[in-house]
């Protein structure tokens, strides 16, 4: 049994015991988050959102809050003198999906 959900922007498949890292979702670690945006459900039957599946919800729990490697964005112009150096660390959340309620 699986569902794709929408976190943070984007579609996600899961599946129960699954580790998915998605976009920063506010919380504790160890604490519980529910995601009632569900667009699939499979099972015995397969159940498809317009645009979400009703009375569908996927329970998972936090396990880590960090940031990813750091990505390093540097800006040039040649002949001018111009260059910039910076760097982004975009932050995530570590899930493992406990319940899918179809």
């Amino acid at each position: 049994m699986y569902a794709i959900i929408e976190t943070g922007g984007k579609q996600v498949k899961v599946e129960v015991g699954q580790t998915i890292y998605v976009e920063k979702i506010e919380g504790e670690v160890n604490s519980e988050v529910t995601f009632d945006k569900v667009l699939l459900v499979s099972g015995d039957k397969l159940k498809v959102g317009a645009p979400y599946v009703k009375d569908a919800t996927v329970t998972a729990s936090i396990d880590k809050q960090g940031k990813e490697k750091k990505v390093l964005v540097f800006k040039y112009k040649s002949k001018a003198n111009y260059r910039r150096l910076s760097g982004h660390r975009q932050p995530y959340t570590r899930l493992t999906i406990k319940a899918i309620n179809a």
